[in-house]
């Protein structure tokens, strides 16, 4: 039978017995390194992807005339701004790399640069983890849900 502790697993700690919770406690020959930690472990936090930021808002088309066609529920928002002219400027870089992006204004008059839009949540979320994944500057990308 094996018994850890949080004190065996202190850097320099490798030895069960010599952890003040272990008295009584044979060691059996096992150690526990923190710089060799089980592949199951490392592979788990490679995969693990960081929560999506979700914000419900009012939002309008700045850049384009909206109809029942191009109203979306699901906008993947890569950029906000305080100003119409910096979401226009950063809209043009998106666009050079190969983005098709679009400006929505909230209810509280910040521009948000859109790069996709849906209506369903799924695609939209796996958009993000895209993103992220090919743009590690975008990590921060983040999901609108537009308010009805």
């Amino acid at each position: 039978m094996l018994v850890a502790s949080c004190g065996s697993l202190r850097k320099g700690s490798t030895r069960m017995n010599e952890s003040p919770y272990a008295d009584g406690v044979k060691n059996e020959g096992i150690e526990v390194r923190e710089d060799q930690m089980p592949a199951a472990e490392k592979t788990e936090e490679k995969t693990k992807e960081p929560e999506i930021v979700v914000r419900e808002e009012k939002v309008r088309s700045v850049d384009v005339t909206e109809t029942t066609e191009n109203i979306h529920r699901y906008y993947v928002i890569i950029g906000s701004f305080r100003y119409l002219d910096n979401a226009r400027n950063y809209k043009n870089r998106l666009i050079e790399e190969g983005f098709v992006p679009a400006i929505l204004e909230n209810e509280n008059g910040l521009f948000r640069v859109s790069v996709a839009a849906y209506n369903n949540e799924e695609p939209a979320r796996r958009n993000i983890a895209s993103i992220r994944r090919n743009y590690p500057k975008y990590s921060d990308v983040w999901l609108l849900i537009r308010k009805q």
